[in-house]
């Protein structure tokens, strides 16, 4: 079941397209990330999502509710944390905490969320004298202490330390558990590999792709990347004949980097064996959603 449902969305400023034809859909209990550089349009289909932005044209849909038309409800199903986030600089952490679970008919105990957080010894503590990473956690409790069905988290992790991001991912972890769909929005390639199902790239306003995070590595140009110093110089016209090859590097100390396939592999180690040559110091890696992401939006970058 599809609990969020974007079709052709399109928002303009100034005339210039920031999201220009976006759709995806998101899945009940899913994990959905959006990928894309600086400026891309991930913040604006978020917001739009969200009902904070109004379309300029396309369909939204959460849980079946229109987030413009029928804003009241769904921000009852919907839980937000926003890039850029402001609360009362006087009002504690326990009186934020109170406040907002006021907002929801059945809201959840703040008390737990505050503990697993890491937020319980600065309850008393005014937001205006919080760290920025106490203040980011403080904004991811206040996005799931309504019990929604879904919550939008934009760059949830910003700011916070090493210890304190891969706590915030087992948290975000034990949600999708409980049955809430995540729509998560981040930079972070090691956060969106772990986390996410399903991953959309958007680049210049525009879906680049759409895939789980394995399938998005299997589209990258050279999923896989066979390094060796050989015992011996291998023949050019040999190394550029292997079969889905990608590139092929020759470094002044000798060693040789190629990026292909797993076809590549086997196909170097059929050469060596057949030129009597030994590899030193091989090596065999797979791609990264880094490398992924580089492909998919390269062409932008140019």
């Amino acid at each position: 079941m599809s609990v969020i449902e974007v079709s052709d969305l399109r928002k303009s400023y100034g005339g210039r397209a920031v999201v220009d034809g976006v759709s995806f859909t998101v899945e009940e209990g899913e994990i959905f990330g959006i990928l894309g550089p600086n400026g891309a349009g991930k913040t604006t289909t978020v917001e739009c999502v969200e009902g904070l932005r109004v379309p300029d044209a396309g369909r939204i849909r959460v849980t079946g509710l229109d987030p413009v038309t029928e804003h009241r409800a769904t921000r009852e199903v919907l839980g937000a944390q926003l890039q850029q986030s402001e609360v009362q600089a006087k009002l504690t952490v326990r009186e934020a905490l109170e406040l907002y679970a006021a907002f929801y008919p059945n809201p959840s105990d703040w008390r737990p969320l505050a503990e697993r957080l890491g937020l319980t010894p600065k309850l008393g503590t005014r937001f205006g004298k919080l760290s920025g990473g106490q203040k980011q956690r403080l904004f991811i409790a206040l996005a799931l202490i309504g019990n929604p069905r879904v919550v939008v988290l934009d760059e949830l992790t910003t700011g916070l330390d090493p210890r304190a991001r891969r706590d915030t991912w087992e948290l975000i972890e034990d949600i999708r558990e409980r049955g809430v769909t995540v729509l998560l929005v981040t930079h972070f390639m090691e956060e969106a590999q772990r986390l996410c199902d399903r991953i959309a790239v958007i680049d210049q306003g525009r879906l680049a792709a759409l895939d789980t995070p394995a399938g998005l590595i299997r589209r990258s140009a050279g999923a896989t990347v066979i390094s060796f110093t050989p015992s011996e110089p291998l023949d050019d016209r040999d190394l550029n004949a292997l079969p889905a090859l990608v590139s092929v590097e020759q470094h002044g100390d000798g060693r040789i980097t190629l990026a292909g396939t797993d076809e590549t592999v086997n196909a170097v180690i059929t050469l060596l064996a057949r030129t009597h040559v030994t590899a030193h110091q091989l090596r065999v890696t797979d791609a990264t959603l880094d490398d992924a992401f580089l492909d998919l939006t390269k062409e932008a970058a140019a």
